[in-house]
């Protein structure tokens, strides 16, 4: 990967992600293509921040109907991301 924005591509805000925040865990929508050492590169530079662990969630499409048209949505991957003691990322 060229440049650590194109890894890290939104945080996600669910009530889920939320509690996680809590433990100084935070959620972010990542490129598909990117690995766990990458995912923490980026998130170490851009936030100025430690990270411990990074867990990593490939999510399928889903099939959606809206009237007699048929689609998927579309596939996402997730990044967890596990900060050290005494660091936070602000929302």
């Amino acid at each position: 990967m060229n440049n650590y924005r194109d890894i890290i591509k939104a945080p996600i805000v669910t009530e889920k992600s939320a509690r996680l925040a809590n433990d100084n865990t935070i959620t972010f929508s990542v490129d598909p293509k990117a690995n766990k050492t990458e995912i923490k590169q980026a998130v170490e530079k851009l936030f100025n921040v430690k990270v411990e662990s990074v867990n990593t969630v490939n999510v399928r499409p889903k099939k959606k109907r809206v009237g007699r048209y048929v689609g998927k949505t579309n596939k996402v991957k997730k990044a967890i991301v596990k900060l050290k003691e005494g660091s936070s990322i602000e929302l």
